[in-house]
């Protein structure tokens, strides 16, 4: 058993569903609290400086007075890549945007080549090392998603890596497929034809190795149409996936429109989304994922998460770490910028970071909390509440990470 004692603050959400509206500005807050963990399980919560019952043989880990809280979830991730794209800085400089870069054969295409060029184990080795790094800032799940294959072979090797690091690394991994990202090189002109090969091929290929519990898809002028998504999506689904969106990131194209309509489980970015994309979001219970760390970068706005809660959709807040469009996968960052851009209260950016998150990618009934009888994922902070993780910018504020019951950073 493993106890964790003298915690000035334990700062939690509650339950095993997604909060929205003024429930996701509601946490529990535990005074000189205790957490008592048997296995990887928490069995007791304590406080007011009363600790539980333990065995002789019981591990302690004094937290010295830390705030703690659950363990983060990034619910948005591209991290298995290949190469980085810093060449690009003196185009964005020069004034080009996102899709320029992309329909010029750079942005995801160049990332596609070079994730083409390295083996499963070159990636899984890169990939480890950003899992170790989100690790140490206080993450302790994160869903990596495909994309940078976009062919079968490419897109199963891209995925076998994310299995891999699911079975290898301490963190809990969440795949998705998102082999509707771009389109390759070899399709240039021809998106239907692309978007039939993943329908007839990718799609029931990484279904046939049980690789991707999600599917998602790059809804956006110029990427993917309304009504191509819908074949991807609706193809996924029928494969036993479960579905995401890339929606309305440059244009309000339909996409959160699309995600209410199919009850997708989250549409991702939703930056130029219209109140009738929210209403649709809202009403097919769809967790908006907002990536404010891929605003700053792209000099974009930021979405109306204020509208979002206001709506009653539950919003999570992850990184969007990839080589283009966001090179960060700080989450704590991501926390700035949520309660700075996004006027979130940091009650409802925790929430956002843990069981909203967790819930976006079908774990809320284990993880996002911290309560009896949930998985035994925490993270301990130099500071003494949200409002300081919420305050300070730039510096790592993590003291000690417990994943699955264990004292991991």
């Amino acid at each position: 058993m493993l106890l964790i004692k003298n915690i000035s603050l334990l700062q939690t959400p509650l339950g095993n569903t997604s909060r929205k509206g003024q429930a996701q500005g509601e946490n529990r807050k535990y005074r000189d609290a205790s957490v008592l963990i048997e296995g990887e399980t928490i069995v007791e919560i304590t406080e007011r400086g009363c600790l539980p019952d333990c065995p002789a043989d019981t591990q302690t880990l004094d937290a010295g007075g830390a705030f703690a809280t659950p363990g983060w979830v990034d619910s948005h991730t591209h991290l298995v890549f290949g190469g980085w794209r810093q060449h690009e800085i003196p185009l964005k400089l020069n004034g080009a945007d996102y899709l320029e870069i992309l329909q010029s054969g750079g942005g995801i295409l160049d990332t596609v080549r070079k994730t083409r060029e390295l083996c499963e184990e070159e990636l899984f080795q890169r990939a480890k090392g950003f899992l170790d790094e989100q690790l140490h800032l206080g993450v302790t799940t994160t869903e990596i998603k495909s994309g940078y294959g976009l062919d079968l072979e490419n897109e199963l090797k891209q995925l076998r890596v994310v299995r891999r690091l699911g079975h290898e690394h301490a963190m809990d991994v969440v795949p998705t497929c998102m082999s509707a990202h771009a389109v390759p090189p070899e399709y240039a002109g021809r998106t239907d034809d692309y978007v039939e090969l993943i329908c007839r091929s990718i799609l029931p290929g990484v279904a046939a190795e049980d690789l991707a519990r999600y599917c998602d898809v790059f809804c956006e002028t110029g990427v993917f149409s309304v009504e191509q998504s819908r074949r991807v999506l609706e193809t996924a689904r029928s494969l036993g996936m479960c579905l995401k969106i890339h929606a309305d990131e440059i244009d309000a194209l339909g996409g959160a429109v699309l995600a209410g309509e199919l009850g997708a489980v989250s549409a991702e970015h939703l930056i130029a989304t219209d109140d009738c994309g929210i209403e649709s979001l809202a009403k097919g219970g769809v967790t908006a994922c907002l990536l404010p760390q891929t605003s700053l970068y792209l000099n974009k706005p930021f979405a109306h998460a204020r509208k979002m809660i206001e709506f009653g959709v539950p919003v999570a807040v992850a990184s969007d770490f990839n080589p283009g469009s966001c090179p960060s996968l700080n989450l704590q960052l991501s926390a700035n910028l949520a309660y700075l851009r996004y006027r979130m209260t940091p009650e409802e950016t925790l929430t956002a970071l843990t069981l909203n998150a967790a819930c976006a990618i079908g774990l809320g009934d284990r993880l996002g909390t911290v309560e009896v009888g949930k998985q035994a994922d925490l993270t301990l902070w130099n500071a003494d509440g949200m409002e300081m993780l919420c305050y300070r910018m730039g510096s790592n504020q993590v003291k000690a990470v417990v994943k699955k019951g264990k004292v991991v950073v």
